[in-house]
């Protein structure tokens, strides 16, 4: 029996998000800016159809904001990611098997249903996830990952969009496909894309009936695969759910340029913490702590870039212990009269959680651990019930000035108990 997939593709999430909790700007132009407030990364409808493209520059826009009443949001990264949660939680239900490609995305293995109860079955999937998030999705139906991909594009360019398509019950695909450039083919990126045009492959319907001898030769290997799915054939399958992840990082751009070693050393454990607590949300423990320092590339003229790896001398995710390594890794890469404009902390390695366990050689006993670990379940709990950042180390810092600028920034609707939307009769 031939597999099915559907991509559920969250319509305009960030924007959508924000809707979620402000209803009146339902059908009002919306779009969600970068870190500090300065690129577009998220538009509704409305304010595409204004001409905004994605990554513009707010401050060349201004004038357009203006005019047409465009509500602009500051990234709100915390409430996005539990609402993702949630959309997530909402699509288990309808499969044996997900994989959760982005925060917006999750491919599912639909059940063996004849072929016309497929889109059905998306409205199904579409309307549970409106009911229970209030978030729009699209849902496209296909055979392989990429004509699920292909599905959702063509979704984008029908009028009388219904939010779901099914590739099988289309009469007249390849016609469908001659009007989509090769460049909306999943994986093809511009360079790839010149070089197929040169070969007369202009259209996703040229890729498809391409010599494949001849697409192996310009494409790298998911390339060619993904041409081969194109024809039906499933070369690209689905990940588990519970894959662990491999690393874990958190890094973010100042407000402003930092240049003393304590405002950058705060940042740099605030970095730190935080992933430590991604970490102990994933029930893992990692090996090597990686910083990373950057000034800005387009303010200094000599730009400069560092990093440091410290290995652990035994896998963990106890904060102070990932705080110090952190705070030793800074001091080989700082150099004193830098304006920095970013930095970050990677942890890899990873290993599944043993902080109960205590090492062969190590001299810390299990009493020791297990007050260790009860210390961080404490802080966890207490952050994720009044907000991040509630219960934190002194050496993260008490103001953080250097912390990113969102002025326009929402309030944490969901995830911090004195921003939970009241309703008054």
């Amino acid at each position: 029996m031939t597999l099915v997939l559907a991509l559920i593709d969250c319509d305009n999430f960030y924007a959508s998000c924000e809707r979620v909790f402000q209803p009146r700007l339902e059908s009002q132009p919306v779009a969600v800016l970068s870190n500090n407030d300065g690129c577009v990364i998220a538009r509704s409808n409305e304010a595409k159809a204004l001409g905004i493209p994605m990554g513009a520059p707010a401050f060349q826009y201004r004038g357009i904001f203006w005019r047409h009443g465009v509500k602009l949001f500051s990234p709100n990264f915390e409430l996005y990611g539990d609402m993702s949660d949630r959309v997530m939680a909402t699509l288990r239900p309808f499969t044996e098997q997900m994989e959760i490609y982005s925060i917006d995305e999750a491919f599912a293995l639909l059940p063996g249903l004849p072929e016309e109860e497929h889109e059905s079955y998306g409205q199904a999937i579409r309307s549970a996830v409106l009911k229970h998030t209030g978030i729009p999705v699209s849902v496209g139906i296909a055979p392989t990952k990429t004509l699920a991909k292909i599905a959702l594009e063509l979704i984008k360019q029908t009028p009388a969009k219904t939010g779901v398509l099914a590739i099988g019950r289309l009469p007249n695909l390849d016609a469908q496909l001659a009007g989509l450039s090769v460049r909306k083919v999943w994986g093809i990126g511009h360079a790839f894309t010149a070089r197929l045009e040169r070969l007369g492959i202009r259209t996703v319907q040229d890729l498809k009936h391409a010599d494949l001898r001849q697409v192996r030769r310009i494409l790298p290997v998911n390339g060619f695969r993904t041409a081969m799915e194109l024809n039906g054939r499933s070369c690209l399958p689905l990940t588990a759910l519970d894959a662990p992840c491999k690393s874990v990082i958190c890094s973010r751009s100042f407000s402003r340029a930092v240049r003393t070693f304590g405002e950058l050393s705060e940042a740099v454990a605030a970095f730190a913490a935080r992933a430590a607590e991604k970490l102990r949300k994933e029930h893992r423990t990692a090996t090597i702590l990686q910083v990373f320092v950057e000034t800005n590339r387009f303010k200094e003229r000599d730009w400069y870039a560092n990093v440091k790896a410290v290995v652990l001398p035994r896998s963990t995710n106890y904060t102070p212990d990932l705080l110090a390594a952190a705070q030793e890794a800074l001091q080989h890469l700082f150099i004193p009269g830098r304006n920095y404009k970013r930095a970050g902390v990677l942890l890899s390695e990873l290993q599944n959680d043993s902080s109960g366990q205590p090492d062969l050689f190590g001299e810390t006993s299990a009493g020791a651990l297990e007050r260790r670990s009860q210390l961080m379940k404490t802080m966890d709990a207490i952050n994720q019930r009044y907000g991040q950042g509630t219960a934190r180390f002194l050496a993260e810092g008490t103001v953080q000035p250097w912390r990113m600028k969102r002025l326009l920034k929402s309030p944490a609707y969901t995830t911090q108990l004195a921003e939970i939307p009241v309703a008054r009769c």
